[in-house]
């Protein structure tokens, strides 16, 4: 009899993770690493919420929370939720939890039987697929283009739900992609949606302050308020408000959902930490101009990288609306020969090869769902990303034919 448990079987360690690790390691055995892999804003927590966190410890506040989370940040998360999202929960239909990976777990291990099918856009964050298998659900992918901007079509999702299928997983902007959908697109897809009722959302809107340009950010719920009772709205603290630390996740949605996943929660972690509880209340109930600068710097670093990547041969980087990633294609590199001599034969050799040759760290796309591309975190300096991508450059025009 087998010791480990068979669901491990079927699921494959975070790529984003083992890029990230092995970045660290090159570079504590002193090799000069410039690392792109980790989807974590190099920018600082603002010192009101850091304050906010000691406060409550002078205070006390380091008892055990209730499962759910603490009343004031419920309330300030149904608050967010109306005065940025138009959408109407009362605290009682909130949720906190350890990071949003926990929200996205305790609602797949609360609703998914053997069986149940989950529709996941590719290409996808490394996450949804691994979480579903493990709580025994089946991934059924949609593949988006680069010519569609890496974006669902009505048509595609249409196509990919059956009578299985419980969740659609919408995550916009797009890690990995940076894609994100207008009110229009929505609509188009809300429509489909309409027609099989048995078909929840699961809508990831943990970039929604990560927009650029003219962009308006939009929720699905928000757009169609006939999915209301069927859509989970989750976000958190972690990328606008760089507290990724801290480990804050929120959802809100119908109230039966909420208590089935107070209940998973309560017999696997219970409440999130208390600290980092009271400290997210003030990054929601606080000043929030920073956001806007944050997102200035974001915007320049992302036209830099693009400029600079379609400036490389074989490679096409389109723009994305939102996040702080690039998802550019390699084909145009693919069969080409290193100076190492080994064969350009996937996404995967090209990133192996461009850490080995100019140790730059990124993360290949068939990690994601989606190749031959890679995604490039631009969450760090100008200075760094200029020299990776001059790297990556150089690595390209390196290549045999």
């Amino acid at each position: 009899m087998a010791f480990l448990a068979q669901a491990l079987s079927r699921v494959k360690p975070s790529a984003t993770i083992a890029v990230t690790q092995k970045a660290r390691e090159l570079k504590a055995a002193g090799r000069d690493v410039i690392g792109l892999g980790a989807g974590e804003p190099d920018f600082d927590t603002p010192d009101n919420v850091k304050n906010a966190a000691i406060e409550a410890i002078k205070r006390g506040e380091t008892k055990y929370p209730p499962v759910s989370g603490i009343a004031p940040l419920r309330e300030a998360i149904a608050a967010k939720f109306k005065r940025e999202n138009n959408l109407g929960y009362k605290p009682a239909q909130t949720i906190v939890a350890t990071g949003g990976k926990q929200i996205l777990f305790n609602a797949f291990m609360a609703t998914l039987d053997a069986g149940d099918e989950v529709v996941i856009p590719s290409p996808y964050w490394v996450s949804y697929p691994e979480m579903v298998l493990l709580c025994n659900g089946t991934p059924v992918f949609a593949e988006t283009t680069q010519e569609n901007g890496f974006k669902l079509s009505a048509e595609a999702l249409d196509k990919a739900i059956s009578p299985r299928t419980k969740w659609l997983v919408l995550n916009s902007p797009s890690n990995p992609s940076g894609a994100a959908y207008t009110e229009a697109e929505l609509k188009a897809l809300a429509e489909v949606l309409l027609k099989h009722p048995h078909v929840w959302v699961l809508t990831d809107d943990m970039y929604e302050h990560l927009t650029y340009g003219d962009f308006q950010f939009r929720t699905i719920a928000e757009v169609e308020p006939a999915l209301y009772e069927r859509t989970l709205t989750m976000n958190g603290v972690s990328k606008a408000y760089a507290m990724t630390g801290w480990r804050i996740g929120y959802a809100a949605g119908p109230i039966e959902l909420i208590k089935a996943m107070d209940m998973i929660q309560g017999q696997q972690t219970s409440g999130a930490c208390t600290i980092a509880q009271w400290a997210s209340v003030e990054a929601l109930n606080g000043p929030q101009d920073f956001i806007h600068k944050n997102k200035a710097i974001f915007q320049n670093r992302r036209d830099l990288v693009v400029g600079m990547l379609n400036q490389a041969r074989g490679i096409t980087c389109p723009s994305p609306e939102g996040a702080f990633y690039v998802y550019p294609s390699c084909q145009g590199l693919i069969g080409k020969t290193a100076p190492s001599g080994k064969v350009i034969a996937d996404d995967a050799a090209f990133c192996a090869e461009l850490l080995e040759a100019e140790g730059v760290a990124v993360v290949q796309g068939s990690a994601f769902g989606l190749g031959p591309n890679f995604r490039i975190s631009y969450a760090t300096s100008e200075a760094l990303l200029e020299e990776a991508c001059n790297r990556i450059q150089r690595f390209a025009g390196s290549l045999k034919d």
